[in-house]
């Protein structure tokens, strides 16, 4: 690409700190591995970062500020008007909701033994939404210590909307996952385990809560907190909405691109 004069981007999640073994080769590994991350680096004309943690490893490698644009994940909308309105309490139990593939890193054995472990009064209907491998074992584990989950698989489009309007909090306890994005443009608070950083962009004190990953005590705690309180959860659903409103949709992830690529001048005009 650069024989031909045409510039090269980057995108991705960062470039997280390489540990190193205590040993001399481990060290000298760890050493190499960063100098040939440098070096690819080196290779590119700009890096679009998912977040502001990913950006600022790039930055800690010695790419040029200039270079670095941050481009958060999306995959709803922006949507418009106000968040959708909820009554103040809940309509029946609370409704929690999972969207996405069932997986084991996703953790929902987690998530359904921390549900279990509730007061009596605050146990939800969970809604586990999605398929994958780890379904069947999950509906098996679900018989036995949580009856009240519901494993109705994948829903796209319409039906799926239906679930995210009558959920009262989204929760995704393992690592990964954008329908955290497309949660929050209905209007719902989150629970979401640290992963890449992405997370920390979307999730904020006003809007939901960051907990450690694969830490069902964390998770029991805070889903307790956050079922506690009806009022409290329908006000963080309003942040959420405001910031895929304002801050992380697909329209503005969009304008970083294009800003990446008019960052090149002519190179980039000519190719538009």
């Amino acid at each position: 690409m650069h024989r031909q004069q045409k510039p090269v981007i980057g995108w991705g999640l960062g470039a997280p700190p390489i540990e190193s073994q205590p040993s001399l080769l481990g060290r000298f590994n760890a050493g190499w591995r960063t100098r040939s991350r440098k070096r690819f680096l080196r290779q590119l004309d700009t890096l679009l970062a998912y977040s502001h943690r990913g950006a600022s490893e790039y930055l800690s490698l010695k790419v040029p500020h200039q270079q670095v644009f941050v481009a958060s994940n999306a995959v709803a909308r922006r949507p418009d008007g106000q968040s959708p309105e909820k009554s103040p309490d809940f309509d029946g139990p609370p409704k929690v909701l999972f969207v996405g593939r069932i997986q084991p890193r996703k953790r929902i054995d987690n998530l359904l033994r921390a549900c279990a472990s509730l007061p009596e009064r605050l146990r939800p209907l969970l809604w586990v939404v999605g398929d994958g491998p780890g379904r069947a074992d999950l509906q098996e584990l679900a018989e036995k210590i949580y009856p009240f989950a519901e494993f109705p698989g994948k829903k796209i489009g319409p039906e799926l909307e239906e679930y995210f309007m009558k959920a009262d909090v989204f929760v995704l306890p393992g690592t990964g996952g954008l329908a955290v994005q497309e949660a929050m443009a209905y209007g719902l608070p989150v629970i979401v385990a640290e992963g890449d950083g992405t997370q920390e962009d979307l999730v904020k004190s006003g809007n939901g809560w960051l907990i450690p990953a694969n830490n069902e005590q964390e998770l029991r705690k805070t889903l307790h907190e956050a079922l506690v309180d009806p009022t409290r959860l329908r006000k963080m659903g309003n942040i959420s909405f405001k910031i895929v409103q304002d801050e992380i949709n697909i329209e503005q992830m969009v304008k970083v691109f294009v800003k990446a690529l008019n960052s090149f001048g002519p190179v980039a005009e000519n190719n538009q």
